[in-house]
């Protein structure tokens, strides 16, 4: 079990550690809701670790399958609704670049993103719209 600490710095930031590494990210509030947006905001937080962890998700299930993994990013867009304020959607683009490529891994990949832990921990009601752009072992970026 992991646990972390968080303190409340003023100024609607917070110092989030955790425990285990002794790493430390701040947060703060978005501009659009009172911050100076200095930092990454929670919500920004819940919708980035969607993004890490489908990639994480993707990294472990190539290793299992001797799936190289030649280029792989994504980008989140958050979209925000309410009241009351909340995450309404997400729109997460996935970039990859495997080999061998072929259709069998890309589903393979594709499906064990779509599964990773933080998006099954989100609420359903919350959209999520994924899109894989694959390319081919000849491009590049």
């Amino acid at each position: 079990m992991n646990t972390y600490t968080v303190r409340y710095l003023g100024r609607l930031r917070t110092e989030m550690q955790h425990d285990e590494s002794g790493a430390i990210v701040v947060t703060d509030a978005p501009k659009d809701n009172q911050g100076e947006g200095s930092a990454f905001s929670p919500t920004d937080l819940v919708s980035a670790a969607t993004g890490a962890c489908m990639l994480t998700i993707i990294g472990i299930r190539a290793a299992q399958s001797a799936v190289e993994i030649l280029e792989m990013s994504c980008t989140v867009k958050k979209i925000m609704g309410g009241p009351p304020r909340r995450i309404v959607g997400l729109e997460i683009e996935v970039q990859l670049r495997i080999a061998p490529d072929t259709a069998q891994w890309r589903t393979v990949l594709e499906e064990a993103a779509r599964n990773c832990p933080v998006i099954l921990s989100l609420n359903p009601e919350i959209k999520k719209e994924i899109c894989f752009k694959w390319k081919t072992a000849s491009e590049t970026t």
